[in-house]
């Protein structure tokens, strides 16, 4: 018979929880009120108090201050703006992707160029650009020839184009990675 010990858990405070209300645990705390003026140094209780009397919450604002900061605001309506501003942030800013343009090394030239076409297209939009050469049977052998055609793939595209992963063979492929330049107008004023 095995003896199993018994898994105790332990319980935790809830740090998840927002510090507001009766969860502040300080003994002195610096409260503002919702216009922004300071109302002084005060107990948690006494400043708990003024904001229920006026229907507000009390929020903790920064708790590396000495006292910590606390100021009397309507929570709901402080977190429906904050997450509002999140989802704000979130739509301007850009994920580059990594988009793929597949080829042979025996190319056409016209194929050639619609190819240079889509990747130029895609560095416009930001994207970075994998371009792979795959190879079918013996075909392998000639590695240096499809190494030559992605090298004049990075040089047709070196005006938008800076070469992030020089062009590498990965099992019956050859790729190249290529990132979008940084635009020097872009980088900022009196360059």
């Amino acid at each position: 018979m095995e003896k199993t010990t018994p898994v105790i858990e332990k319980k935790r405070p809830n740090r998840d929880l927002p510090q507001i209300n009766e969860r502040l645990r300080f003994p002195k705390i610096r409260v503002i009120d919702t216009d922004g003026g300071q109302l002084g140094i005060l107990t948690p209780q006494e400043a708990l108090r003024m904001a229920q009397e006026k229907e507000l919450d009390l929020v903790l604002v920064s708790d590396k201050a000495d006292p910590p900061v606390c100021r009397i605001m309507d929570y709901g309506k402080y977190k429906f703006e904050q997450e509002k501003r999140l989802k704000e942030a979130k739509k301007k800013q850009h994920t580059a992707e990594v988009k793929e343009v597949k080829m042979r090394y025996k190319i056409e030239e016209h194929d050639y160029q619609v190819r240079i076409n889509q990747a130029e297209r895609f560095l416009k939009a930001g994207d970075k650009v994998k371009a792979t050469i795959m190879f079918r049977g013996r075909e392998i052998q000639h590695s240096d020839l499809a190494e030559g055609l992605l090298k004049r793939m990075a040089g047709d595209l070196q005006e938008l184009a800076e070469v992030q992963q020089a062009p590498k063979k990965e099992g019956r492929s050859m790729m190249m990675l290529l990132s979008p330049k940084k635009l020097k107008g872009a980088v900022g004023v009196g360059e």
